[in-house]
């Protein structure tokens, strides 16, 4: 099998034993000669993969690329350069940001890695069979949406619990995905979820349900040592300074780090041990402040931030790893996303929160000339029904339709006169 990298040094050396031991069955062959010819790929591809030998008659410049199943899409998304929204916000330091796009995922987040992490995990242990077993998980929606689609993917039934804040379109997402979907109050957030998944999870018995525990399941870390950092660590050519994450249940800010900086635990050789990891949390609901020691800022509560600020300090959370948690109000969260759609980038409103805490960590002097990193967690479009979008909204709902110029007649289309 032919490997190419990008990115040089340490990482190059992990990346490719990760690449030479991975169960993707996504197969990628470059011919080199326009001749035919017949190669391996990936030989220890996973078992639902029918493609490990691929015939080509190619010219030098074509190449395949082909997923057997939608949840070998996911992972090795793109940076994308956010230097514009340093120059509008006057940050002139020569510090770069760039955003990790795991909106650009099938199911159009971050959390695609961890649904697919904690199946497979479960699968390879014999600790859940398809056809048979129920997955009940409580999520605060994205989590759910990415279990869902790779429940359907291998036939196992599914149970959600969420909270009623959650978005109509990931209540939609998971309806249509063929999930149940089970609402909690809005006052107990992801604890009240956890609470009647448990009950749920009771009824069904032990034999016929499970439950993955996004929170507390180790495959959830994992999966971003062994796939969002190194990806992150390559495609910055080794050269980040900076981390920036929001936190949900833990996994991304803890995982990425753990392999960059170093985690002797998990067999992962330090990298950059000068790594500065930024956590970002709702402003109205600064627990791991707390954790941390730091005192707690304004009104505590409710906040608008979905997919952050579960209520509680999720288990796989490593806090030794962070260097600072940056508290973002939901305001602002919104104010920021708003400016990201404006640039042509439309995101959800933890993009927004983390992105605000990006730019507030990229412009201090002692950061001039550094690479940030900053996770983008899912698009934009699974929010319309979120506050921040009333007003929109509404200008779209008040849109008239316009008369057509001649020859038409527009008195056939419900208007009074032919010119309308």
């Amino acid at each position: 099998m032919m490997l190419t990298t990008r990115g040089t040094g340490r990482g190059v050396q992990r990346s490719l034993m990760m690449a030479a031991t991975t169960s993707s069955s996504i197969i990628s062959v470059r011919a080199t000669t326009p001749s035919f010819e017949t190669r391996t790929v990936f030989p220890n591809a996973g078992s639902s993969s029918k493609l490990s030998r691929v015939s080509s008659c190619l010219p030098s410049h074509r190449g395949l690329h082909v997923a057997s199943r939608p949840s070998d899409l996911v992972g090795n998304t793109p940076l994308l350069d956010l230097g514009n929204m340093l120059k509008s916000h006057n940050i002139t330091n020569g510090c770069k940001l760039y955003g990790k796009m795991e909106s650009l995922g099938p199911c159009s987040s971050v959390k695609d890695r961890l649904g697919r992490s904690m199946i497979d995990d479960a699968e390879a242990k014999g600790l859940i069979t398809p056809g048979k077993t129920t997955l009940v998980e409580p999520t605060s929606g994205n989590t759910g949406i990415a279990m869902a689609f790779i429940a359907r993917e291998r036939g196992y039934k599914c149970i959600l619990t969420m909270p009623e804040t959650m978005s109509i379109e990931r209540r939609m997402m998971l309806l249509a995905l063929g999930c149940e979907v089970v609402l909690t109050p809005k006052e107990t957030a992801v604890p009240g979820a956890l609470v009647k998944a448990k009950e749920i999870l009771a009824q069904l018995g032990e034999s016929n349900g499970y439950m993955l525990q996004q929170f507390e399941n180790p495959a959830n870390p994992k999966i971003h040592r062994e796939t969002t950092g190194p990806e992150i660590w390559n495609d910055t050519d080794g050269q980040i300074d900076i981390f920036v994450s929001g936190v949900g249940t833990g996994g991304t800010v803890t995982g990425v780090s753990q392999y960059i900086k170093g985690s002797p635990e998990h067999d992962c050789a330090p990298l950059n041990p000068k790594l500065y990891t930024v956590a970002v949390e709702p402003q109205e609901q600064m627990l791991i402040t707390a954790a941390k020691g730091g005192e707690k800022i304004g009104p505590q509560g409710p906040h608008k931030i979905q997919g952050m600020g579960a209520g509680f300090v999720p288990a796989v959370l490593d806090l030794n790893l962070l260097d600072e948690v940056v508290p973002i109000h939901s305001d602002e969260a919104m104010q920021m996303t708003n400016e990201l759609w404006m640039t042509g980038l439309p995101v959800g409103v933890s993009s927004g929160a983390i992105v605000a805490a990006a730019l507030k960590v990229c412009q201090r002097p002692e950061n001039a000339n550094k690479v940030a990193v900053c996770i983008i967690p899912s698009f934009g479009e699974r929010y319309f029904t979120h506050p921040m979008f009333a007003p929109i909204k509404e200008k779209a709902e008040s849109l008239v339709k316009q008369p057509l110029p001649e020859p038409f007649d527009n008195t056939e289309y419900g208007f009074a006169t032919p010119r309308g």
